[in-house]
């Protein structure tokens, strides 16, 4: 228990966690990677159900890495062009100790900012979670009934997901010599 707690407090710990970024990060740059952390800052919840029976939450988050939102003007209106980023889907218990599933899709702060002033740009914005949920991990989810929690900014325990992007001119690292590699291929 002692080693387990140990083990956990040094997880916890900023600059632990920091250090292990830090390497992560030169570690990729040998391989002719970019690299960057994507630390989702907390937005708002939306509930909904995938195939009507088991609960999911799809956290609407923000991090700077992400594009921010353009918006291009058309007849009657405007295009909005919103990236995102989606994190892989993770079951976590909820407090009735029910498996829920829950979804990450980051968007820039600026995206936020704009659905906080505006109800129509949030509608918008969830939709747009929604849709990349679907399109991304294929599950059915119940759009009719999909709300935002009032006062939960973000459901499960925070992962944070990374943004990898080939360095120009890089050269592929050479294979290791017994052909497997400790981390998955790029």
């Amino acid at each position: 228990r002692a080693l387990f707690a140990e083990y956990a407090a040094e997880l916890s710990d900023p600059e632990q966690r920091r250090l292990y970024e830090e390497e992560v990060t030169a570690l990729e740059r040998e391989r002719g990677v970019e690299i960057r952390f994507v630390h989702p800052a907390a937005g708002y919840v939306l509930r909904t159900s995938q195939a009507g029976s088991r609960r999911c939450y799809l956290n609407v988050c923000s991090n700077p890495h992400i594009a921010a939102p353009q918006a291009r003007a058309e007849p009657g209106g405007h295009r909005w062009a919103l990236p995102y980023s989606l994190a892989p889907g993770r079951e976590e218990l909820g407090r009735d100790g029910r498996r829920r599933l829950v979804y990450d899709v980051v968007f820039h702060p600026a995206a936020l900012r704009l659905a906080a002033r505006s109800s129509r740009f949030r509608r918008l914005l969830s939709e747009t979670a929604l849709e990349a949920v679907e399109r991304h991990c294929s599950p059915q989810l119940d759009r009719a009934n999909a709300t935002v929690l009032r006062g939960t900014k973000y459901k499960g325990v925070p992962q944070t997901p990374v943004i990898r992007t080939p360095l120009p001119g890089a050269a592929s690292p050479p294979p290791p010599a017994d052909g497997h590699s400790p981390l998955p291929p790029f």
